[in-house]
């Protein structure tokens, strides 16, 4: 049991909205969007006051089990007055100003901290509000102590158990809460309400682009703020990490330790990967909850939610595969090969929505995937140099230009719903469908399904249509496989790139958002299927 003191601003969380407490002081998820940054300037220009006479110091109560830093403490006529400064507007009417209920509690939890400190009795606080540019007076009386050791009983509550609260009933709190992309309350309310139209609170696109260093000897490193990539020939690009999301190294690149701190301290993710495209490494930002995989293991020990978990999963990827070799061919006299590939992922998809268990169903799945690659080589245009055409699929090693694309294009993938499953705190190694096999994490690999058809495979093969790619200068045949060259592999890194990029009407949730960002949004709906707000996960269709 966790016996350590409650925050101050954990009670106001709490008053707020019980599910933010949760994430804040359970799951220790804190999201710092334009808001908090807004916050913390208003403390820093208080911190600055000229006179001098603010002080913020920080309490602690063994008796409240309670902890915090008060914004401001000034002493008037002798009297300790607390105060409390909030950004935003008050509550209440233009004459009758009041304070709001989490306002309410959290200074008075402040003022309870001080009298202890200092020994003096205080009747009551203020909360300046900057938007209204007015004081609110705030009695601290019986029944707002008492309203506190309620809220400290209630914290307390929820921090001994794995269970979150449900969603706010009060919708318009979710609007301008900084943690409505982790906790999608929107989507909950849609699973729970088909009739619901949820508006977007998740960020269209990731907070930052990713940094790809392929050129091979090169070295990445620290300057000041900044992350700078040095080139074999002594070349240096200094590339500030505000726009940073993420770094990839490919190859035979160097970070320096330098480098990696500054990229942990700002939460920029740094992957290491082959020049075939495998994933060596990952240095990620995490959600750290013991919570949250707990009910992923308890979820997941029983066989019949996996099964049901998988067959949406597979009837997704196998739909995926059918609509795109549709989509490709409209408008085309459909070959005897394509008509048969339409017929044979047609049976496979029912297959698999009748499959009583998990080796029926990879059979299935097996089945559409043989139809679907044989139907790839009938959607490209006819002057593609034949040597960059599907052929037979192959993996490890590739022994074609296509299966080159393919795989580096996969493993680029794999990458980003590794990512995803990691800052949303999913335990990576512990799936619903794939086995573990040598040091693959097996929920990336059952994750990747969803998304290998619309951000790696469309997006290959528009890419050979239009030409991008040239046989010679971008693919290197060695005994046994072909590999890409660094230009090739700088294309390819491009196209999935710009396709991650691209925004995307989600066919469930109704609104636009980038590919990247889907990613996210899956993994997050799936984290739902154990929380009792499931049933969204892997119902998206391509169009």
């Amino acid at each position: 049991m966790d016996d350590s003191p409650l925050t101050v601003a954990g009670l106001h969380a709490l008053v707020y909205c019980e599910r933010l407490f949760y994430f804040e002081e359970v799951e220790r998820i804190r999201v710092a969007d334009s808001a908090v940054f807004a916050g913390r300037r208003l403390h820093q220009e208080l911190e600055q006051d000229v006179e001098g006479a603010w002080e913020r110091p920080t309490l602690e109560s063994e008796v409240l089990g309670l902890q915090g830093a008060v914004d401001v403490l000034r002493r008037r006529d002798g009297q300790l007055i607390p105060y409390e400064h909030k950004r935003g507007r008050s509550a209440g009417q233009r004459n009758a100003r009041e304070a709001w209920p989490s306002d309410r509690i959290q200074l008075a939890a402040y003022t309870m901290l001080v009298e202890e400190a200092f020994g003096q009795k205080i009747a009551e606080g203020r909360v300046r509000y900057h938007a209204d540019n007015v004081t609110v007076r705030v009695a601290v009386d019986a029944e707002l102590r008492q309203a506190v050791h309620d809220a400290i009983a209630r914290g307390r509550a929820l921090r001994a158990t794995s269970e979150r609260p449900p969603v706010t009933e009060n919708e318009r709190l979710c609007a301008r809460c900084s943690l409505a992309q982790v906790c999608l309350p929107e989507e909950s309310r849609l699973a729970a309400d088909p009739d619901q139209r949820p508006i977007r609170l998740l960020p269209e696109h990731p907070r930052g682009e990713t940094l790809h260093v392929t050129a091979q000897g090169a070295r990445v490193g620290r300057a000041g703020n900044a992350i700078t990539v040095t080139e074999k020939g002594g070349e240096t690009t200094r590339i500030p990490t505000v726009g940073v999301g993420e770094v990839v190294l490919h190859g035979f690149s160097q970070i320096s330790t330098q480098a990696l701190r500054l990229c942990a301290d700002r939460e920029i993710g740094v992957h290491w990967m082959t020049l075939g495209g495998g994933l060596v490494g990952s240095l990620a930002p995490s959600a750290i909850s013991a919570q949250r995989h707990i009910r992923q293991f308890e979820f997941l020990r029983d066989e019949q939610p996996r099964l049901l978990l998988a067959r949406r999963l597979v009837i997704a990827k196998l739909q995926g595969q059918l609509r795109f070799v549709l989509r490709a061919t409209r408008g085309n006299a459909r070959g005897a090969v394509v008509e048969s590939s339409l017929h044979r992922l047609r049976k496979s998809v029912s297959a698999a929505a009748r499959a009583p268990a998990v080796d029926v169903l990879l059979g299935a799945e097996g089945s559409g995937a043989a139809a679907y690659f044989d139907a790839l080589p009938n959607l490209m245009t006819a002057d593609l140099d034949e040597r960059l055409a599907p052929a037979t699929r192959s993996r490890r090693p590739p022994l074609d230009r296509f299966s080159a694309l393919l795989g580096y294009g996969y493993g680029m993938l794999y990458r980003a719903v590794l990512q995803a499953l990691i800052a949303v705190g999913l335990h990576p190694g512990f799936a619903f469908y794939h086995r573990p096999r040598s040091n693959a994490q097996t929920l990336a690999l059952d994750l990747m399904e969803l998304f290998r058809v619309p951000i790696v495979d469309m997006a290959v093969v528009a890419a050979l249509n239009r030409h991008t790619f040239d046989a010679d200068a971008h693919f290197h045949e060695q005994p046994g496989q072909v590999m890409l060259t660094e230009e090739g592999r700088r294309a390819l890194i491009e196209v999935i790139e710009r396709r991650l990029a691209d925004s995307w009407r989600h066919s469930v949730v109704g609104y636009s958002l980038s590919y990247a960002r889907m990613i996210e949004l899956e993994v997050r709906l799936l984290e739902k299927e154990w929380t009792g707000e499931g049933g969204l996960f892997a119902r998206f269709r391509i169009r």
